[in-house]
């Protein structure tokens, strides 16, 4: 028989734990911590007792509190991993990341907030590094630079200052929605709310593609032949009509399945043309989308009426934020054709425009590879 193992102090556990433990009021006020925070703070645990988890925080990591941690706490009760800078006796920053969980009595009464800190010091180093050893190879020409410069602004302040605040929205409005009885303004406000929160994603996702796109010297696909596409396409007409109920889509699909391509994103590439499609097009006129197969061709078309597209624009409709003439609060980023066209690269696909006094038709068209 094996010897027993001695029993684990938990006390010492939670003391000398390999990570920080914070215990927080209500109030924002620190009610029991660990001597391994209070070790890393560079100050004893009776000296934090009371005071606010502010004063060990860095500007930024209070930044980070007040607008991502404490508002998706009160939502959903917990976070994981959020970045944040710890701030010692003597003004040393110490990046961390931290978990947090509220504590609700048997009311729901909030009572405390509980967070473990793990230190990022390495990880920090290693991120840092990487930046570096791109930014290094990035400067063999002046525009490399100045790429390098915009896409590390665009990945910062969309990835971390964009996307957190909205996904907090998202997860009120849903809140809102599921619990609270409503009458029917309520109701429309919280789909206009819906609505642009579903649009301020979407310019946040084709920026984040063209950054991708950029860093990685394109944009990656995966192709199967596992599900079909129609359903795929369905949606997303059903979603254009739902964000543009004024607008008249009619639609044709004929597809012999599976068509072998990365359905998320031909999925993209068709939302992107009918959103297009919708801002330029006459509105009293109806959006006629095609999807259709033959051996060996898969070809999707998005036709609208309208004005023509001047001859002078077409060279540069591809071309990330170009923006032609739109009507008032339509405005984009200009990127939405830009990463169609990406995308049916992608697929060894071609991305064509024909615009006349008629109709505008883009045509996306891609080997399937069958005969």
């Amino acid at each position: 028989m094996s010897e027993q193992s001695p029993a684990e102090d938990l006390e010492d556990l939670y003391e000398t734990a390999p990570c920080g433990y914070l215990s927080a009021s209500p109030e924002g006020r620190i009610v029991k911590i660990n001597r391994t925070l209070a070790d890393w703070l560079r100050r004893s645990p009776d000296e934090l007792l009371g005071k606010s988890i502010h004063d060990i925080l860095s500007v930024g990591g209070r930044i980070a509190v007040e607008t991502h941690l404490a508002p998706l706490l009160r939502i959903q009760g917990y976070v994981n991993e959020i970045a944040v800078d710890l701030v010692t006796a003597d003004g040393e920053k110490i990046p961390t990341i931290a978990n947090a969980a509220e504590k609700r009595d048997a009311n729901g009464a909030h009572v405390f907030t509980r967070l473990t800190l793990f230190k990022a010091v390495d990880r920090r180093n290693y991120e840092r590094g990487l930046v570096y050893a791109r930014t290094q190879a990035e400067i063999e020409s002046k525009s490399q630079r100045e790429a390098a410069v915009v896409r590390e602004q665009f990945i910062a302040v969309l990835g971390h200052d964009l996307r957190n605040p909205m996904a907090a929205i998202a997860a009120g409005v849903r809140l809102l929605r599921n619990r609270e009885q409503l009458g029917p303004q309520g109701q429309h406000i919280l789909s206009e709310m819906e609505n642009s929160v579903a649009r301020a994603s979407g310019l946040i996702d084709n920026v984040l593609d063209l950054a991708r796109g950029s860093l990685g010297g394109g944009f990656v696909v995966d192709r199967d032949s596992d599900a079909p596409l129609t359903p795929i396409l369905e949606q997303v007409i059903a979603e254009i009509r739902v964000i543009a109920p004024d607008n008249l889509i009619e639609k044709r699909i004929d597809i012999d399945e599976p068509v072998h391509c990365d359905r998320g994103r031909v999925a993209q590439l068709a939302s992107n043309l009918l959103s297009n499609a919708v801002t330029h097009g006459a509105p009293d006129r109806p959006i006629w989308f095609e999807a259709v197969s033959s051996p060996g061709l898969f070809t999707l078309s998005v036709t609208n009426a309208g004005d023509p597209i001047p001859e002078d624009a077409r060279s540069h409709l591809f071309r990330p934020f170009f923006r032609g003439e739109t009507r008032p609060s339509r405005n984009g980023l200009g990127l939405g054709l830009f990463i169609a066209c990406e995308i049916a690269k992608a697929h060894d696909g071609t991305l064509e425009v024909d615009s006349n006094e008629n109709e505008t038709r883009f045509t996306f068209r891609m080997p399937t590879g069958t005969s």
